[in-house]
Formats: C-alpha cells, sequence, structure tokens
C-alpha cells in the first residue's frame, strides 16, 4: 500500500461499470482489484460485460440493495458503449420560459420572464442518461464520493461477423467521433459536482500505436478494447495516482 492513499485503507469502494470493470480480457486481474492492492481498499465491482451508461442505472440499484449504506466511495465507469451503439449525446437541460414576479417591486404585480431549465432524464440519450444515474447516486449516496472516470482510447476489435468496431479515428453512425463521449462524462463531473479522473487522458493506453496495442491489449489483431493484464495495471497506478488527492 502506498503510504501516500493511506486514508483509503480499509474504506469500501464499489465500482459500477461495462466489459473493462468486469474484467474482459484479464479476469482474474481487474483494475478494481489492483487498485485494492495499491491502496488498501476493499473493491466490490458491480460491472458488466457490454452496459451502456444508462445500465449502471441497474447497477447501483442492486449496490444500494446489498451493501445498503455502508458504501465510502463510489466510481462510475462507462461511455464507450453508447459510442458504439450509437446513443444521440442529446442535452444536459431542458429550457422553458417562466414570469415571476419582479422582486424590485414592493406590490409583486409587475412580472418578469426568465429562462428556467430542468434536468434533462430522457435515457434514450447520452447525456439523459448520466443524468439519470448520478441523480440517483446523489440521492441515495449524497455524503460519499463518487468519481467519475472517462472512458480509455479504442481502437479495432472484431468479435463476430455481426460485430466488428473501428478504431476512433472513424466517428458512430451518428456522424458523432468517441472524443464527444468522454467530453459529456467530463462535463457531468461539473455538473453534477463530482470527482473525475480522466483516463482517456492520464491511462497511457493509446491502442492506436501497434506497440502499446500489443503491451496493454487483449489482442493486437481482434481485441484493441479490452485491456489485459499489463493494461488494467496501467489503468489501476493512473486512478492511485489521483486517490491521493481525493478525500473519503
Amino acid at each position: 500500500m502506498n503510504n501516500l492513499t493511506a486514508h483509503w485503507q480499509g474504506k469500501k469502494v464499489c465500482f459500477l461499470g461495462d466489459s473493462i470493470t468486469e474484467g474482459v480480457g484479464a479476469p482474474n486481474n481487474a483494475y478494481w482489484k489492483f487498485l485494492g492492492e495499491y491502496t488498501g481498499i476493499i473493491p466490490i465491482s458491480y460491472g458488466k460485460n457490454g452496459y451502456k451508461f444508462f445500465g449502471l442505472l441497474e447497477q447501483a440499484e442492486r449496490m444500494l440493495a446489498e451493501q445498503k449504506n455502508d458504501v465510502d466511495a463510489i466510481f462510475v465507469f462507462a461511455g464507450t458503449n453508447d459510442f458504439k451503439g450509437n446513443k444521440p449525446l442529446g442535452e444536459w437541460y431542458s429550457e422553458t420560459e417562466v414570469s415571476l414576479p419582479n422582486r424590485h417591486d414592493k406590490t409583486l404585480a409587475k412580472m418578469i420572464t426568465r429562462k428556467h431549465r430542468e434536468f434533462n432524464y430522457d435515457t434514450k440519450t447520452f447525456k439523459g442518461s448520466i443524468n439519470t444515474v448520478l441523480s440517483f447516486l446523489k440521492k441515495h449516496y449524497f455524503d460519499k464520493q463518487i468519481i467519475l472516470l472517462t472512458p480509455i482510447h479504442r481502437a479495432y476489435a472484431t468479435f463476430s461477423e455481426d460485430n466488428l468496431q473501428y478504431d476512433e479515428t472513424y466517428s458512430n453512425t451518428l456522424g458523432i467521433f468517441f472524443d464527444e463521449y468522454v467530453k459529456a462524462v467530463k462535463e457531468a463531473a461539473n455538473i453534477w459536482a463530482t470527482e473525475l479522473i480522466d483516463l482517456n487522458s492520464v491511462s497511457g493506453l493509446f491502442p492506436l500505436n501497434d506497440d502499446s496495442a500489443a503491451k496493454y491489449f487483449r489482442d493486437v489483431n481482434t481485441d484493441r478494447l479490452h485491456p489485459k493484464a499489463e493494461g488494467h495495471e496501467k489503468i489501476a497506478k493512473a486512478i492511485a495516482r489521483k486517490m491521493i488527492t481525493i478525500d473519503v
């Protein structure tokens, strides 16, 4: 254990996410297991292969049923399947115009018009899905640390004739590039007042490079999406570096 992360020792930490959190590519060496060794946390993973961001609501509900309030921190790691699944980005808010009493008018008889916005919870969109999940977490775990992780870079993968995935230099069928989904996760941290660890930037994993893909991903020819043990170790080290500065 790193002395700089000693304040995490013994803390119960849950992980919500997709196939990377489940450990596809490194079933016995998922990043959260490394984090347990590095920081002394008690990790509990709810990650499931193929889950989009909205699917994390199901994981969060299961976490609440099983752990109740006995959780110290929650890591949220998703978004890559929303890109692959052509999920529209959507908007964070819906806007309307409302009439309000003019507070400078002592009689309150005069009205003014102001724009008013409310959170968008349309789960057919990426931002609406994020809002839905984070609203649930903020309601039930308002006094716990919630840490958003941006999706790592993604490159070519082929799992079947019907599941061929191009690298991130290509848009999805909606014409949206992968980095727009990464950007949305960053925005969500500001909107919902959560911690953010930008793994897309700080993990060092760049599968578009052949040597990096061969060393850190499951198969350089067929799967540059799922890190193998060495890749998960890099993810864990990147997270641990940031955990030094996160109170819990």
